[in-house]
C-alpha cells in the first residue's frame, strides 16, 4: 500500500491569495502591443506558482512609462497579511547600487575622491595591509576584504561599533588584484566614509540625493515603521548543505541565518549599506529608470549624467571569474553589468546594468530595450524551481521587449 506522505512547507504551492495591482499605463504607452504584455503577465503568474515565494512583487518601466505594477502572494505567511504594491520589501545586496550611486555623488559634489585611499578618510581602516586600498577598489569589489572575518556573528549586525571595528581590524588579501564579491563588507566601509565626510547618516544623504528628488515613501536603509509593514524573508527550495556552504563562503552565515537575521526588528533599525534597503517594485524600478535617463526625473535633473555614466558603465577590466560567487562577471563602479551571452540579466543584454540581491531580487536597466525593471520575491531558494522560474521570465521579457520603438 503507498503511502500519501504531505510534502514539506517549502514543496507546498502557494494559498491562493489575490493579486494586487497599482496604477499601470496602458501597454502600447511602452511601445508593447496587448499580446506581449498578457505573454509576460502570464509568465510571472507561473513564476509565483512555482510555491517557492511567499511574495513576488514586480515592476517594469518602458520608455518611461510604468507599464507593470503587480504583487502577488503574502507579505507575513504567518499573519496571512497580503503583500501590495506598496509593501516594502529588502533589497538585499541590490543596496549596493544605491550606496554606490551616494558615493559618486560625493564625488561630483568635491567632498571625496573615488581614487583616493580608504585611510585618508578613515585612518583606522589602514591596517593590515588596508593602507592603499582606494575607494574605487571598494566600489569594484577588488579591495580583498570579501568576507567579514574573526570571531564575527550575525549579532555584529546591529552594533556599528563592533562592524566597525571588524572591518578595520580585517587583513586584506591581494587588494586590488583580485575581484571576489564583497557581499555585506564593503557597504559597511563606504557607510563609514559616508558618515565621516558629510557627518550624517547614509539614510541622510540618502533622502537629500535619491529619497526626496523622486518622491518615494521607502527606499530608505532600514525601515523607520511610518507606513505598510515591511515583508517577511522565507527559506524554500530543497534545503543542501552545499548551498549553506556556499552562502557561509559569500556572505559569512547560512540561509537560515540570514534568514533569521534580516526578520529580527532590529535590522529594520540600523544602516546596512550593502544590505537592507527597503523600497516597494515600483520605487526600485523608479530608481532604475533615473539611471536609465541619465539621471533625470520629471524634467529635473536629480544626478549629472557624468555620475550615472562613471557608475554604471565598463572600466576595460572585462567580465572576470569572480572568487567569491564562482562565475564569470563584470562589475562597473558599484553595478553588475549583463553580457551578449548567458548574464544575470538574460541573454543578449550587453549594456545593462543593475543589481542582484540575495538569491533573489533583480533590480537592473537596459537601454537597449528602454526598460527599467525590479522583481522582488521574498522565498530564498538555490534549489528549486525559483530561479529556472526567474530565468524564463527574464527570457521572455527579453525577447518580448526587444527592438520594439514607440
Amino acid at each position: 500500500m503507498a503511502l500519501s506522505l504531505p510534502l514539506p512547507r517549502f514543496l507546498t504551492r502557494p494559498r491562493p491569495v489575490a493579486s494586487d495591482r497599482g496604477i499601470e499605463a496602458p501597454a502600447a504607452a511602452g511601445g508593447l502591443d496587448e499580446q506581449d504584455r498578457i505573454a509576460i503577465e502570464r509568465r510571472l503568474e507561473r513564476l509565483y506558482r512555482t510555491g517557492m515565494s511567499p511574495g513576488v512583487a514586480f515592476a517594469l518601466r518602458r520608455h518611461g512609462e510604468l507599464v507593470f505594477n503587480r504583487a502577488y502572494g503574502e507579505a507575513d505567511r504567518e499573519q496571512g497579511r497580503p503583500l501590495t504594491v506598496d509593501t516594502p520589501i529588502c533589497l538585499f545586496s541590490a543596496s549596493k547600487a544605491v550606496t554606490a550611486i551616494l558615493i559618486h555623488q560625493l564625488a561630483a559634489e568635491g567632498q571625496l575622491d573615488l581614487y583616493q585611499r580608504v585611510s585618508h578618510y578613515l585612518p583606522e581602516y589602514g591596517r593590515n595591509g588596508k593602507h592603499r586600498t582606494t575607494l574605487m577598489q571598494v566600489l569594484m569589489h577588488r579591495a580583498g576584504i570579501p568576507r567579514i572575518s574573526g570571531d564575527a556573528s550575525a549579532e555584529d549586525l546591529f552594533d556599528d561599533g563592533r562592524i566597525l571595528q571588524l572591518m578595520c581590524d580585517a587583513e586584506a588579501h591581494r587588494p586590488g588584484r583580485l575581484q571576489s564579491y564583497h557581499a555585506i563588507t564593503g557597504g559597511f566601509v563606504l557607510g563609514e566614509v559616508i558618515r565621516r565626510v558629510t557627518g550624517d547618516s547614509p539614510n541622510v544623504l540618502l533622502d537629500r540625493v535619491i529619497r526626496q528628488p523622486l518622491g518615494m515613501r521607502y527606499f530608505r536603509y532600514g525601515d523607520d515603521g511610518a507606513g505598510v509593514p515591511a515583508a517577511r524573508n522565507y527559506a524554500t527550495g530543497v534545503p543542501l548543505k552545499g548551498v549553506d556552504y556556499f552562502l557561509t563562503h559569500a556572505v559569512g552565515a547560512g540561509l537560515g541565518e540570514v534568514i533569521d537575521a534580516s526578520n529580527d526588528p532590529r535590522f529594520q533599525q540600523v544602516v546596512i549599506p550593502a544590505g537592507n534597503l527597503y523600497a516597494t517594485a515600483e520605487e526600485a524600478c523608479r530608481f532604475f529608470q533615473l539611471l536609465l535617463d541619465g539621471g533625470r526625473y520629471q524634467g529635473r535633473q536629480v544626478l549629472r549624467p557624468d555620475v550615472v555614466r562613471l557608475a554604471t558603465t565598463r572600466t576595460g577590466r572585462g567580465s572576470q571569474f569572480d572568487r567569491t560567487l564562482m562565475l564569470p562577471l563584470e562589475f562597473s563602479p558599484g553595478f553588475m553589468l549583463g553580457a551578449r551571452g548567458p548574464n544575470i540579466f538574460g541573454l543578449g543584454t550587453p549594456h545593462a546594468f543593475g543589481h542582484l540581491g540575495f538569491i533573489s531580487i533583480y533590480c537592473w536597466a537596459d537601454p537597449d530595450r528602454a526598460l527599467s525593471a525590479a522583481l522582488l520575491t521574498t522565498g530564498k531558494c538555490v534549489a528549486g524551481p525559483l530561479v529556472p522560474a526567474v530565468m524564463a521570465f527574464q527570457h521572455d521579457l527579453n525577447r518580448r521587449t526587444a527592438g520594439r520603438r514607440q
